[in-house]
C-alpha cells in the first residue's frame, strides 16, 4: 500500500491554493492542498503500526507555526509553482524524524516546505503563470496541531487514514 504523511493547512489557505490549483494543477481532484512531510512510500507495514509510530513521534512535537512567505517555483527542475513555507527548525526536525522512524527509504529531494498550486505546466504556461503569481503577496501565518497519514486509492486519489495530534495529550 502507498502512504504519505502531510499537513493540511487551514481552510483559508486551502481556499487560496485551490483558487489556483483548479486551473494549474492536474492533481487538484486527487488530494486537498497540503504540505508534504514524507513523500509517498510503499510498505508492507500495517497502517495501524504506522499510526502507532506516528503517535509516538507526534508526542515529541508541539503544534507547529507555518509562515507562508511567497509564491516560488522549482524550475528548472520541474515546472511546479508553490506557496513557499518558512523552513523552521521544528518543521525540519519533524520531517527528519518521520524519515528516520517510518519505513520507505530516504527522501528523494531536499526538504522544501511548500503547498503546490501548479504543476506539469509547459514552459510557456509556467513562465506566464509564475510571472503573474510571482507578484502575489502571500502573507499568511497559522499554527497547525495535527499531521495526517494518507493512503493512495486505486484511482490515484489520496484519502486520510488517520489524523494525529501534535504534542502530549
Amino acid at each position: 500500500m502507498k502512504f504519505g504523511i502531510v499537513i493540511f493547512p487551514s481552510k483559508e489557505l486551502q481556499d487560496l491554493a485551490n483558487s489556483y490549483r483548479k486551473r494549474y494543477d492536474p492533481h487538484y481532484a486527487l488530494i486537498p492542498p497540503h504540505l508534504t512531510l514524507k513523500e509517498g512510500f510503499e510498505t508492507e507495514e500495517k497502517p495501524e503500526k504506522l499510526t502507532e509510530i506516528l503517535e509516538a513521534i507526534a508526542k515529541e512535537f508541539q503544534p507547529i507555526h507555518l509562515k507562508f512567505l511567497k509564491v516560488s517555483s522549482f524550475q528548472p527542475i520541474t515546472n511546479t509553482i508553490y506557496l513557499k513555507v518558512e523552513k523552521t527548525d521544528e518543521l525540519l526536525r519533524l520531517h527528519e524524524e518521520l524519515y528516520s522512524e517510518i519505513p520507505g527509504g530516504p527522501p528523494e529531494h531536499p526538504f522544501v516546505p511548500h503547498v503546490t498550486i501548479g504543476q506539469k505546466l509547459s514552459n510557456d504556461e509556467h513562465s506566464d503563470v509564475f510571472g503573474a503569481l510571482g507578484m502575489l503577496g502571500v502573507e499568511h501565518e497559522e499554527i497547525v496541531d495535527r499531521i495526517h497519514l494518507v493512503y493512495q486509492l486505486e484511482n490515484g486519489s489520496w484519502s486520510t487514514y488517520e489524523t494525529i495530534r501534535l504534542g502530549k495529550d
